[in-house]
């Protein structure tokens, strides 16, 4: 397996040194299709679009970029896949070779109380991992990278697109890269760099959750139209370096229950053991806490301390930490992922399947069947939005839409808590996902937020606002190596300054100072008690959690430059 990886490294090194030098030194470049993303989802989609041109003798260019320093610097995920997906994008490898950590060799569900905990005796349905794996995705991502490199898929990394293309009818004509030296107010520098012009007859968004230009592409597409508001989850993750014997390779445990229920937040906790002594656990919980303190970070340092989960990470060493955000609306809050000259693929086009928590295959099923439209399109040399409507057909055809239909309701059922949400999940199974109320509707994660003045007492911060934690944010930020250039335009906005301190501050409290993972809001008062927000940008992880959960829609997200952010290793 490390000669394997060597291999990989090898290849994306070599690619990524004769690709850069294209990009930089040229203002506009040319493709047949841009993918956006080199995530499990863009990758896919590579790969299969690159089989099928190959197969019907189609010579045609595809263009693969993503923001991270390297491919799998931003993907971070639990992760346990279901890998029958594989076989179907790769035929030709042999199973062996891709890097799977391990395969579950035990699988439990815990129900945890304050200091106890109860074994579930049954999994509850969709959630069994059986015959699954366990895997570093950033792993499989640049094992995917390099199988897309030797099939002719030119891979850029280190490149943010911050603008959409388009062409005189209005249609999606590629992407434009973030333009580089730049002072804090926007101001050129002498290393001023305009980005680099993409235009492509297709291009595919596949830059995960709330992708900058995928959110910019579905408000100006009405792609959201009579669909359900997208919710979503944070998930704070760890790895560590444990004693031998702590958790054997293959072991699986997932716990519902303390902290969470204590604030009505849905989700729950995951620990996963892995090959070389080593454990992943995270916490994922749902952005729609009323409290505006609710912490997720805290709640995770919480948690570790319960007497089940401490003992596995006991005399252990921290290797690495992150965040990132899920789409946890399911089927009935998909936008419509196609459009003229765009499709939208993975976490971006909201394919996750609730409860079990799995994204990775669907995503992978995601990008096989965009390239399958891709495919029409170029023969019939047609990008609009009716041809390329036969994306939905495709996507319902396929095992995405048999795993995310019966569970439509699911996520949208514990809107009113966890005893509704059980009842609603009941009702689904035997009724085939329609429930005894159809469609249930959601409510954007933000605007669950309450007030300091109307929300429930104790706040979290008052509870656990000086709870002993083992790990700060900062120190997590350290541990998920982030890094962002000094000059450059802040890539976090404040969208009306005055009304955020008037509602934002004054009201709420800054909730971005609590549920940011990263400690990248400060709310800072002065002598005389006036209070501002300061931002500490250099720390995000680019999670997003502030552009879902701030009330008013107070704060934007922006990619900032390319090969800023985390650089993940094993997450």
């Amino acid at each position: 397996m490390l000669l394997l990886q060597c291999k990989i490294n090898k290849i994306i090194t070599e690619l990524n040194s004769k690709t850069k030098n294209i990009m930089l030194n040229s203002n506009r470049v040319k493709t047949d299709v841009l993918i956006i993303g080199g995530g499990v989802s863009g990758l896919a989609a590579a790969i299969k679009l690159a089989d099928l041109f190959s197969e019907k003798g189609l010579k045609k260019e595809i263009l693969l970029v993503d923001k991270g320093q390297n491919i799998g610097s931003h993907i971070i995920s639990g992760a346990v896949v279901k890998s029958q997906v594989f076989g179907e994008l790769l035929p030709d490898v042999k199973f062996e070779d891709i890097p799977f950590d391990c395969k579950v060799s035990q699988d439990e569900m815990y129900f945890l109380t304050k200091k106890g905990k109860i074994k579930m005796p049954f999994h509850p349905p969709y959630m069994s991992n059986k015959g699954n794996l366990c895997c570093s995705l950033g792993e499989i991502c640049r094992f995917l990278a390099a199988k897309a490199a030797e099939k002719g898929v030119q891979i850029y990394s280190g490149f943010a697109m911050s603008e959409i293309l388009y062409n005189e009818k209005g249609d999606v004509c590629g992407a434009k890269c973030i333009d580089t030296g730049l002072n804090h107010k926007g101001e050129r520098l002498e290393n001023f760099v305009e980005g680099t012009s993409v235009e492509a007859k297709l291009t595919i968004f596949a830059e995960g959750t709330r992708g900058s230009l995928a959110k910019k592409l579905i408000a100006k597409f009405d792609l959201q139209k009579n669909k359900n508001p997208q919710v979503y989850s944070l998930g704070v993750k760890e790895v560590f370096s444990v004693p031998e014997n702590t958790i054997k390779a293959g072991e699986v445990y997932h716990t519902m229950g303390f902290p969470a229920a204590n604030w009505s937040v849905f989700g729950g906790g995951f620990i996963y053991g892995l090959s070389n002594n080593r454990v992943a656990l995270g916490l994922v919980l749902g952005l729609e806490a009323a409290d505006p303190t609710f912490d997720t970070f805290r709640a995770f340092q919480v948690w570790k301390t319960h007497p089940f989960v401490a003992k596995f990470i006991k005399d252990g060493k921290i290797i690495e930490a992150g965040a990132k955000t899920l789409p946890e609306g399911g089927f009935y809050s998909q936008p419509t992922y196609y459009t003229d000259g765009a499709l939208l693929v993975g976490d971006s086009a909201g394919f996750l399947a609730i409860p079990a928590l799995k994204g990775v295959h669907l995503g992978i099923y995601s990008g096989i069947e965009s390239a399958k439209t891709a495919l029409k399109a170029f023969e019939t040399n047609d990008f609009s939005a009716k041809t390329l409507e036969i994306y939905a057909d495709f996507v319902k055809k396929s095992p995405i839409y048999k795993e995310m239909h019966p569970v439509r309701n699911f996520r949208a059922g514990f809107g009113k808590g966890m005893l509704a949400g059980m009842f609603n999940f009941g009702s689904q199974i035997v009724t085939g996902g329609a429930g005894f109320f159809g469609k249930l509707k959601t409510e954007p994660d933000n605007e669950e937020t309450k007030t300091l003045a109307k929300a429930k007492k104790p706040l979290f911060k008052d509870k656990y606002g000086n709870f002993a934690q083992q790990f700060d944010k900062v120190t997590d930020v350290f541990y998920a190596g982030v890094n962002h250039d000094e000059e450059q335009v802040p890539h976090l906005q404040i969208n009306n300054p005055e009304i955020y301190q008037e509602i934002n501050i004054a009201k709420y409290g800054a909730p971005c100072q609590y549920y940011c993972p990263a400690e990248v809001y400060e709310l800072h008062t002065d002598k005389n008690g006036h209070r501002e927000l300061r931002i500490h940008y250099e720390n995000c992880f680019h999670c997003k959690t502030c552009d879902i959960k701030e009330p008013a829609n107070g704060i934007t997200w922006n990619t900032p430059n390319g090969g800023n952010g985390p650089d993940y290793k094993y997450m």
